[in-house]
């Protein structure tokens, strides 16, 4: 199989199962998608709408069709990328390797003793399974192994490596095994030194250090100031995110697996065990026991040095004290969990400054990224990951690209956003006679409102409940303040109808929407032209204003987007988008619609057509100054992506770059003179729309 020209996430669930599936197949066929994604599909608990509870990994989901079902959707001539869950299986009657207590202590990380069993991050009923073991292997992957085989399955993408023992290990296997092509749900720290993928047999990584970097590009460093001193006013911190995410990661250590510290504390008798998973700044390090200390990275030492652990543990942690050995494997598997709950569900939702910036694969602390770093990491990427995925949104991001590129664009408009706020809190004081929400909160709902804008009351709500328990302020998953969330929600619905916020906010809100659509049509340019492999999530080819799950896990109005597609096709092209229109009325959410469609359509239209270019050719950025972005992918493709400041810019093109060069997004012709005999140049005005985007290939009679 060939690595993916595109792929496309769909969430299977009994309602979108493989049959259903297998007709939208001409759709996306037509769409330029080449692979499918699919969401776990082996037999999970009854009644599971994800998948990841699997309770039989021998067996094809029978709620979701089968193994016939599954069959039938690879025959219909679209490669297949399936969602696998090695580390963990769901406990219960329905598992039969639980029920058996030999069968559970052989398959499970299970200590018969006490009853202790590791668990997938703090979910009693899911547990660790002991894939390290060559016959646990083969018992949990013989069946995808098979479907590989059979040419059914082309590539997996592993949930969650960090949790396995031997990710390294497990990865390998996979290769020895047969599978080609295989992509790890593996989060990369994105403070400096920026994280790198291990080196591991994969294309890569699932994309979200991608969309972090496409999102943090178009948030205007100017912002930084201003924002940081609302976010302080409203809430009195004064800390960086850092400070705020250690604390939260401390408390996880301490509190929600105070089990599993207190579990390697029988292994190793040293105090610091809960500071040292709370302060390592990444998910994981990568000692191998069997390899010794030569198998920790550099990357490895350095994280274990900013621990600021004891010498001891320090020195069992890289394996330089024998005898020590289960306790760093174990160490291991405990502090990514720690991590993601104390980073990702709740220092993300206590430190609200920009929410575009709060998301899987990005760090609130890094608020811009520069032309030139942002080229940097392309360049990194297509030397080391070259078929790794790019995404802007997954089933677990807590934002849509689209409503990560509204709220991003309050960066542009610091003082006025203040402004914006300060004016709110005093239109809505009355909603608030007993200081419900807080500073904190009413930022978020601000925010939450702008990105998703226009949004319902029940969405709304249901937002808003898994904010305030993530944030574990005044209330939590564990012991919920009803009457706290009761408040806060009233609070937020209530605006929804207030008249006086409503003309205020509108119009502002339109402002930010327009100019986050322009945001989103680029990064979505980029994610389609950049190395790697797109990837887009279900639906996300039209404006998809979705939040943290189950919100972005609606069902998607598939009849909507073949007839927009079937008009795109037959010539209705992408039309203007009215900058003074309504971006509201149903007019103006139509014409955005069609237009991020064209472009879908066209790029990888581009992609199939070119597809050695796109899948192997070269990434050479140009200069065009620090507002825009512009690269060659080979000789023969030109993209060209205004970030801000760019409509005086001017592309600097290598010497065979002259000639003619046409738009791949509206067919215009655009001459490229030579600049007598030094390096051709091109205005960025005079190649891109109106929305500073252009993608151009080289003229035929040109090459």
């Amino acid at each position: 199989m060939s690595v993916p020209r595109a792929t496309y996430r769909i969430q299977l669930t009994p309602d979108q199962d493989f049959a259903a599936v297998r007709e939208l197949v001409p759709y996306l066929r037509d769409l330029g998608i080449s692979h499918l994604y699919l969401s776990p599909s082996l037999t999970a608990r009854s009644g599971s709408t994800h998948g990841y509870d699997v309770v039989d990994p021998t067996t094809v989901s029978a709620a979701l069709g089968g193994e016939d079902g599954l069959r039938a959707l690879a025959a219909e001539g679209l490669g297949v990328v399936l969602d696998i869950v090695p580390n963990h299986m769901g406990v219960g009657d329905e598992n039969r390797w639980w029920s058996d207590e030999d069968e559970r202590v052989r398959v499970f990380d299970y200590d018969p003793e006490d009853g202790w069993y590791r668990r997938f991050f703090d979910i009693d009923d899911l547990a660790g399974v002991r894939v390290e073991d060559p016959e646990v292997f083969a018992l949990t992957h013989d069946k995808v192994l098979e479907l590989v085989r059979d040419g059914v399955v082309d590539g997996l993408r592993i949930d969650h490596p960090d949790g396995l023992a031997d990710p390294a290990g497990y990865l390998r296997r996979l290769r020895e095994a047969g599978v080609a092509h295989v992509w790890v749900e593996k989060i990369l720290s994105a403070s400096h030194p920026v994280e790198q993928l291990p080196d591991w047999p994969v294309e890569g990584t699932v994309g979200y250090e991608f969309l972090g970097d496409a999102t943090a590009l178009f948030v205007d460093p100017a912002g930084e100031g201003v924002l940081t001193h609302l976010f302080a006013d409203l809430t009195g911190e004064t800390r960086a995110f850092p400070e705020v995410a250690l604390e939260t990661q401390i408390a996880q250590a301490t509190t929600t697996f105070a089990r599993e510290v207190a579990r390697l504390r029988t292994l190793l008798d040293v105090p610091g065990i809960a500071d040292a998973l709370a302060a390592i700044p990444v998910y994981r390090t990568y000692a191998d026991p069997a390899e010794g200390p030569t198998s920790l990275s550099e990357a490895d030492l350095a994280a274990i040095a900013a621990t600021d652990a004891s010498e001891e543990l320090q020195r069992v942690l890289r394996l330089e004290e024998p005898g020590h050995e289960s306790f760093v494997t174990k160490f291991q598997q405990t502090s990514p969990p720690v991590t993601a709950k104390g980073v990702e569900d709740t220092a993300f939702y206590r430190y609200v400054r920009l929410l575009a910036l709060n998301e899987v694969g990005h760090e609130p602390d890094r608020f811009s990224l520069s032309v030139g770093d942002f080229h940097a990491r392309n360049l990194h990427r297509s030397e080391h990951q070259p078929h790794g995925m790019l995404t802007t949104q997954t089933h677990d991001t807590k934002r849509s690209g689209d409503v990560r590129a509204r709220i991003g664009a309050l960066a542009s408009v610091p003082e006025e956003w203040r402004d914006a706020v300060t004016r709110w809190r005093g239109i809505t004081a009355g909603l608030r006679p007993d200081g419900v929400p807080d500073g904190g909160e009413e930022l978020t709902i601000y925010q939450t409102l702008l990105g998703a804008w226009p949004i319902t009351a029940e969405r709304l709500e249901g937002f808003l409940e898994k904010a305030l328990r993530e944030a574990k302020q005044h209330t939590t998953w564990a012991e919920p303040d009803e009457v706290y969330e009761g408040k806060v929600q009233a609070f937020a619905t209530a605006l929804l109808e207030h008249r006086p916020f409503l003309d205020d906010f509108v119009p502002f809100a339109a402002r930010m929407a327009a100019e986050g659509r322009r945001s989103s049509l680029a990064q979505t340019l980029l994610k389609l032209t950049v190395p790697g492999v797109p990837d887009l999530y279900q639906g996300d080819e039209l404006e998809t204003l979705s939040l943290v799950d189950p919100d972005n896990r609606r069902p998607v109005d598939w009849e909507r987007r073949r007839t927009l597609l079937t008009e795109v096709v037959g010539g209705a092209g992408a039309p203007e988008v009215d900058a003074a229109a309504d971006p509201f009325s149903a007019g103006g959410t139509a014409a955005f619609d069609r237009r991020k469609l064209a472009l879908v359509h066209a790029a990888l239209g581009l992609r199939a057509e070119l597809e050695p270019v796109f899948a192997d050719g070269a990434y050479r950025p140009l200069d065009a100054g620090e507002g825009t972005v512009a690269f060659l992918r080979g000789d023969d493709v030109l993209v060209v992506v205004g970030v801000r400041d760019w409509r005086d810019a001017t592309i600097e093109l290598p010497s065979d770059g002259a000639g003619r060069w046409s738009s791949v997004l509206d067919g215009a012709d655009v001459e490229v003179p030579t600049d007598g005999g030094g390096p051709p140049r091109l205005p960025v005005a005079d190649v891109v729309d109106r929305d500073g985007l252009a993608l151009l290939r080289r003229h035929p009679e040109a090459q």
